[in-house]
């Protein structure tokens, strides 16, 4: 259970908007900001997205900042064909309130300024779109990196290959460089990647557990869920719709869920082949000492228990 204060920073998404919608319904996350990025869809819906997400769960007490519109160096792509032209799929959208003075700040200004505020090694980071916002904040201000407890992460694939390349991850793929930057931080980073998230699927009884609960937060999570299946059913394998996003939320909550080992990580930025790539090295000279740990299992079903029973209350 997270004894830390979090921010997260999304790009809005089915699957983030799961994410969010677990958090905001988790009281002992002390939810600092929700900071937006380009990504799934454009930087605008993504920050538009976090606040239908932050409407439907009634915590207008949280921040959303948006932030970087475009990748340090790639174009810009987007997954509109697995999240749909909204980015949430078919959710009806209702009209999100106008951002506030407090959220007229880009995303990096705030990263920026919330963690400098804090003592050394007390805030989590939870990054479950690409990396850009949190590259550049550590460019900008590397003292900002100390002052990071974890940086808990979706990102990457080993044994599973890739899913939006042969061999790359979405949220690496979109931004290979940043992800580099975040990964040679010497932040601790705990990866959720494809290995661990692809265990994680939601069947339709785990979706319909979720929606006898009938509350707005479990109603939306369903028909997130359930066009995620369908896309996945259509586009994919047929197979059930992986949890990506949720799972760096659930192991703040209950790391017990998952199992890790300490690795190394470097990302390709050159090849056109491959770029986006992760390799994962497990053979280190000193594992005691590694920032990086590799989530290689899930309790799928530990996962789901964990989300009925929060959106629930």
């Amino acid at each position: 259970m997270s004894e830390s204060p979090l921010i997260i920073d999304c790009d809005p998404g089915v699957d983030d908007g799961v994410a969010l919608l677990l958090a905001f319904a988790s009281p002992e996350l002390e939810i600092l900001g929700v900071t937006t990025v380009a990504g799934n869809v454009s930087a605008a819906l993504t920050a538009r997205n976090a606040r239908v997400i932050r409407q439907i769960s009634r915590r207008t007490d949280i921040p959303v900042l948006a932030g970087c519109q475009r990748p340090f160096v790639r174009p810009p792509v987007e997954a509109g064909h697995f999240h749909g032209a909204s980015g949430l799929g078919d959710l009806p959208l209702p009209l999100p309130p106008v951002p506030d003075d407090g959220e007229t700040r880009h995303a990096v200004d705030f990263l920026v300024g919330a963690l400098m505020d804090r003592p050394a090694g007390t805030v989590d980071i939870a990054v479950t779109g690409p990396f850009t916002n949190v590259a550049v904040a550590m460019i900008r201000e590397p003292a900002i990196i100390p002052r990071i407890r974890r940086i808990v992460v979706m990102g990457g694939a080993r044994r599973e290959g890739g899913n939006i390349t042969a061999s790359a991850e979405y949220n690496i793929f979109a931004d290979p460089h940043a992800a580099q930057v975040v990964f040679g931080s010497g932040a601790a980073i705990v990866v959720h990647g494809l290995d661990a998230t692809h265990q994680v699927r939601a069947t339709e009884a785990r979706i319909a557990a979720i929606e006898a609960l009938d509350t707005a937060p479990a109603r939306a999570c369903a028909t997130l869920l359930r066009f995620s299946r369908r896309i996945e059913a259509e586009q994919v394998r047929g197979l059930d719709a992986p949890l990506h996003d949720p799972c760096p939320i659930a192991w703040l909550l209950a790391p017990q869920l998952f199992e890790s080992v300490p690795c190394e990580i470097q990302v390709e930025t050159a090849s056109p082949l491959t770029l986006g790539h992760t390799a994962v090295e497990f053979r280190l000279a000193d594992p005691a000492s590694a920032t990086i740990h590799w989530v290689t299992a899930a309790d799928s079903q530990g996962v789901f228990d964990l989300l009925t029973r929060r959106l629930a209350s």
